[in-house]
């Protein structure tokens, strides 16, 4: 019992003197300082506030919709459907994987978009940072790389199909073209060039398919699937050629 009574005594001196040191211990730790945020939503007093405000709402309606300008005003529409025709023509699944394909033909669209970028960059965003264009002569500076860029890759008849159904005159220059114009044009061409390189990536494979599952037929191996056999003969075929070199290449080309 008295050891218990001397034990109990100990721990309680131990823990009176530990609370009476912690706030010694908790005023000697510097303080952090958080730093507070404020968000307001009021009526604008001064029209250049107004103007600020609406400069946030269009800067971040135009984050909002990046994702479509890369994917709609650049080459990312022809790369990505083209890599998509190879794997389903290898029938490999999902291999590569989709991740695999979007990060390709990301890359290749800032390979290919490059000098259309440094254009923009030197025309446009130096001088503006610099102070020598305003804000609308820096955007008209830097819509005109990525106009032409998309007029060459458009045909004349998906563009004068959008000049017909919105009822515009007809451009008499390059520059008097429309962008509502110009992009939905350049989309559809950009869909219809890709179909047309996917069917041509088809035609071995669909060879091979064919080969393999008439071989089966005359052996009288009807429950076998063909594909099961033709898949490595593609994958072969395909290995020889370098086929990613290839496709990679003919795709870059297609821009030049």
């Amino acid at each position: 019992m008295k050891g218990r009574k001397r034990l109990f005594i100990i721990l309680a001196i131990t823990g009176v003197v530990f609370f009476s040191l912690l706030p010694l211990k908790a005023a000697a730790q510097p303080r952090i300082t958080v730093p507070g945020i404020n968000i307001e939503i009021g009526p604008a007093e001064e029209p250049q506030e107004l103007v600020g405000t609406l400069q946030l709402m269009l800067l971040l309606t135009v984050l909002t919709l990046a994702p479509a300008i890369i994917i709609l005003m650049t080459s990312f529409t022809r790369l990505v459907v083209v890599l998509s025709f190879v794997r389903n023509a290898l029938a490999t699944q999902q291999t590569p994987p989709n991740q695999v394909i979007i990060g390709l033909a990301l890359f290749l669209t800032v390979f290919i978009m490059a000098p259309v970028y440094r254009e923009i960059n030197s025309n446009a965003i130096q001088p503006y940072v610099a102070g020598e264009l305003t804000q609308e002569e820096a955007l008209a500076a830097g819509e005109k790389p990525l106009r032409e860029f998309m007029l060459k890759q458009t045909r004349e008849k998906d563009l004068a199909l959008f000049i017909n159904i919105s009822g515009s005159e007809r451009p008499q220059t390059r520059d008097d073209v429309s962008l509502t114009v110009l992009i939905p044009a350049f989309v559809i061409s950009e869909l219809k060039t890709a179909f047309q390189m996917g069917f041509l990536l088809y035609i071995p494979f669909i060879i091979i398919d064919m080969v393999v599952a008439s071989t089966l037929m005359s052996m009288g191996m009807f429950m076998l699937p063909p594909v099961m056999l033709s898949l490595p003969f593609k994958l072969l075929l395909f290995v020889m050629v370098d086929g990613w070199h290839l496709v990679v290449q003919s795709l870059v080309e297609s821009f030049m």
